[in-house]
């Protein structure tokens, strides 16, 4: 990733450990999306539902979606960064 935007010149990271709150983000994600699929899949497959697959399943979206999804987890943190701290035209 670049320093800086290519556009308007805005550094991205001011500090050590700005991009926690793009892992955090991320990790509410993939959370999220673990917790949907394997409820939505157990009622839907209730009484017997097939905990083998839904374990393989689950091995997985928390293995890929935290490396697919990274970059725009570290945009959307950007963009909730500069929301609530506008960078100054110094």
């Amino acid at each position: 990733m670049v320093d800086r935007c290519p556009s308007c010149d805005h550094k991205y990271e001011r500090e050590e450990g700005y991009w926690l709150g793009a892992v955090l983000i991320n990790t509410a994600f993939t959370i999220g999306l673990f917790a949907v699929a394997m409820v939505v899949w157990a009622i839907a497959a209730w009484p017997d539902p097939p905990w083998t697959a839904m374990t393989a399943t689950g091995i997985v979206i928390n293995l890929l979606v935290p490396l697919l999804f990274y970059p725009m987890s570290k945009t959307l943190w950007v963009a909730v960064e500069i929301s609530a701290h506008p960078p100054s035209s110094d």
